[in-house]
């Protein structure tokens, strides 16, 4: 199996503007993640749709695909950057291996701090012929962090496939009083990192809107909803995502002292 990094990354963020080209350690943060990507898989392209970050990332000696301006999400501007690849040639550039032989790796463009193993075990789902979607989770370590919104949670079969992602607190662990459901039941957190056969991610890239992901703001429940199967990677190493100009400042804390 083949696999190629595709890292989305866009100018315009309502809540860091630029946070793609801000400063980490002296590095662009998208070239963190880059190398991060590059280190494990030895292709990786940036999605992009400013020219800006096109050129920051050629400046380093990275690839950039340059993509629309109208995606509403990291998934659509993956399908066009494969898209223009195969045009160049219908092969991706991972030992010869055609684009429609590769599984697609989508590893956002504020995580600089993506960890080998995390790729790893994303790459490890699809030993199974079956998988068709893949994704990472770890176990919450809180019942605070469980009941934030803001991080979905996933419930999954006895296979390790994804039965839904919820920003609400699922299961619901009855019987018992909510400050001791955390001992009861192993919470697991989704990491928005996604792997994707390439047929796959075609198809899904052409899927409306479901009623499912309107309602809990998750793209992944459009999929599920459809039918689509997704297989869930476990890790015990945390993401330190950059969504605010605050959550740079971390990081540099983070790296230095790392």
């Amino acid at each position: 199996m083949k696999f190629i990094a595709i890292i989305p990354a866009r100018y315009a963020s309502t809540r860091f503007p630029g946070k793609p080209l801000a400063k980490l350690g002296g590095k662009p943060v998208i070239q963190h993640v880059y190398e991060q990507a590059v280190a494990v898989l030895g292709e990786a392209y940036v999605a992009t749709d400013d020219d800006r970050i096109r050129e920051a990332v050629e400046a380093f000696g990275g690839k950039a695909i340059m993509t629309r301006t109208d995606h509403k999400s990291g998934t659509d501007r993956i399908e066009e950057a494969i898209e223009k690849i195969e045009v160049r040639g219908a092969r991706c550039e991972v030992r010869g291996a055609r684009c429609e032989e590769c599984v697609i790796i989508n590893i956002q463009g504020d995580e600089p701090f993506i960890q080998r193993s995390q790729i790893e075990t994303l790459c490890r789902q699809f030993d199974d012929p079956t998988t068709q979607i893949a994704t990472l989770g770890k176990r919450f370590e809180s019942m605070e962090a469980v009941e934030n919104p803001n991080s979905p949670k996933i419930v999954t079969d006895v296979n390790g496939f994804a039965l839904y992602f919820s920003r609400s607190v699922i299961p619901f662990v009855r019987g018992i009083d909510r400050q001791e459901w955390f001992g009861k039941f192993p919470f697991l957190k989704h990491l928005g990192i996604y792997a994707y056969r390439r047929e796959v991610l075609r198809e899904i890239t052409q899927l409306p809107q479901s009623p499912l992901e309107i309602a809990e703001s998750l793209e992944q429940l459009r999929w599920l909803q459809n039918g689509y199967r997704i297989r869930v990677g476990e890790t015990d190493v945390e993401t330190v995502g950059i969504d605010t100009p605050e959550d740079l400042q971390r990081a540099e804390a983070f790296l230095a002292n790392s």
